[in-house]
């Protein structure tokens, strides 16, 4: 193999995240006004608590770049046209009245150093394009003789963000991208979620313009693989076009299914209708999102800070739905804040276990309901079956075992989340989920004693 094939080999964006990224974004909570200083206490909560479970990442979410983001909340989640943090190649900078240790040019190394000092990993979000203050002002391009305004494409802009126009398909615009991603890997960056791309235009979906972004999905994968560090790239918002598939998996690393996920059971049953869709298309380094996980305390800079409205069970529905299914898992609580349950929740091996691409997965059956998916680990050693009841009332869930392959005989069924045994006979594993509940299932066959396999095993 060439010393070019190994590099190549090295940058293979699929190797960037072998198995679903798991971690914490400030969104859900902080909305834009995320601070330095909350960031850290959060990373500090997950190194603490939750890294050893394969908690990760940490995401700071939009418009840390914004000056004084939250003037108008009232009236504006983006305030229109408002002061940017910029640097003479239009590219945007971390806001240092909310992150000073980025003062002076540092940008988010600093911030990035600690990250890493804590055995953790270092996320930003981005708005897909340039400035449109930095083509006003017809900024500079590094290496490049051309300036913003050249690149800048008018007719190309966010429905819901006012910061930013999409970037021309030219040699300049590449330019640009590779410029942003020489800037993030000087930073430390490990992950980038890159809004207004997946989906450029979420309000209507059908719209010929819905993959309008689609050329700067492919120069942002340029660029990450010019720039000499592997960063996971994460697409918003969705929900993704299914006839797009193969397009996200060449380019991207995870890519939203969904509209912005929240704290309804309406949004999390519907969940299950995209996971049916999605289903066939999660492989190592290539995940369908199921958006973030509002579990926990959320809100407080969106006017209502509250305990997720989610119950219990709906809790453990979507958390065992985003596990067995394969989604990456972002958590938008504030970290500090979660009880024991919540923490319990999260740190669940066995169900966490479900997450590598490498189980084989799939739903077996939906209706309004009732859903019911498996699992099976890649090297055969255990099934799993999730049993969800989808319905307002008590009702009974039940599987064929023969739709785990497995060779026959008594199974025996131990319930993941509570360590109860489960109900078999006649071939059937059956449950009764609350409503909104579910049940998830340890299957192991149980040989007869004196049977070959038993007789094997003692000799």
């Amino acid at each position: 193999m060439t010393p070019e094939q190994k590099s190549r080999n090295r940058m293979d964006k699929n190797a960037f995240a072998p198995t679903p990224p798991m971690g914490w974004n400030s969104y859900d909570y902080y909305d834009t006004t995320v601070t330095e200083a909350q960031v850290k206490a959060n990373a500090d909560y997950m190194a603490a608590h939750l890294k050893e479970y394969g908690w990760e990442y940490v995401v700071v979410d939009i418009q840390w770049y914004a000056r004084r983001p939250n003037a108008r909340r009232e009236r504006y989640q983006y305030l229109p046209f408002g002061e940017l943090a910029m640097d003479q190649w239009s590219r945007l900078l971390p806001d240092p009245e909310r992150f000073p240790s980025s003062a002076g040019g540092a940008g988010f190394r600093p911030l990035a150093d600690y990250i890493h000092s804590l055995g953790l990993k270092f996320g930003i979000h981005i708005m897909r394009g340039i400035p449109r203050a930095a083509a006003h002002r017809r900024g500079r391009i590094k290496d490049c003789g051309l300036t913003a305004d050249e690149i800048a494409d008018p007719a190309s802009v966010c429905q819901w963000n006012p910061d930013m126009y999409g970037v021309r398909d030219c040699e300049a615009g590449q330019a640009y991208y590779d410029s942003l991603l020489e800037l993030y890997a000087a930073w430390g960056v490990d992950y980038i979620k890159c809004d207004d791309i997946c989906n450029s235009d979420n309000l209507v979906p059908s719209s010929p313009r819905s993959y309008a972004g689609r050329h700067e999905i492919e120069m942002l994968h340029r660029a990450i693989r010019r720039c000499g560090r592997p960063i996971v790239l994460s697409l918003s918002p969705g929900p993704a076009l299914i006839d797009k598939a193969w397009h996200y998996a060449r380019y991207a690393n995870l890519w939203r299914i969904t509209n912005d996920m929240w704290d309804s059971w309406e949004d999390v049953k519907a969940m299950f209708a995209r996971c049916e869709l999605w289903q066939d298309h999660v492989r190592p380094g290539c995940y369908p999102d199921c958006d973030m996980l509002p579990l926990g305390t959320i809100g407080k800079r969106f006017g209502e800070e509250r305990q997720t409205r989610l119950t219990r069970d709906e809790q453990r529905t979507m958390m065992t739905l985003w596990c067995i299914f394969g989604s990456p898992l972002m958590l938008g609580a504030e970290l500090t804040r979660l009880d024991a349950w919540t923490l319990s929740l999260l740190t669940n091996r066995e169900v966490l276990s479900l997450l590598p691409p490498e189980n084989r997965r799939r739903q077996v059956c939906r209706d309004p309901d009732r859903a019911v998916w498996v699992s099976v680990r890649a090297d055969g050693s255990a099934a799993y079956a999730a049993l969800f009841n989808l319905s307002d009332e008590a009702r009974e869930v039940a599987l064929d075992l023969d739709e785990l392959g497995l060779d026959g005989g008594a199974v025996q069924a131990v319930e993941v989340w509570t360590g109860e045994a489960g109900e078999t006979g006649g071939n059937t594993l059956r449950a009764c989920p609350a409503p909104h509940g579910c049940k998830l299932y340890r299957l192991v066959p149980v040989h007869p004693a004196g049977s070959t396999e038993e007789k094997s095993e003692k000799a």
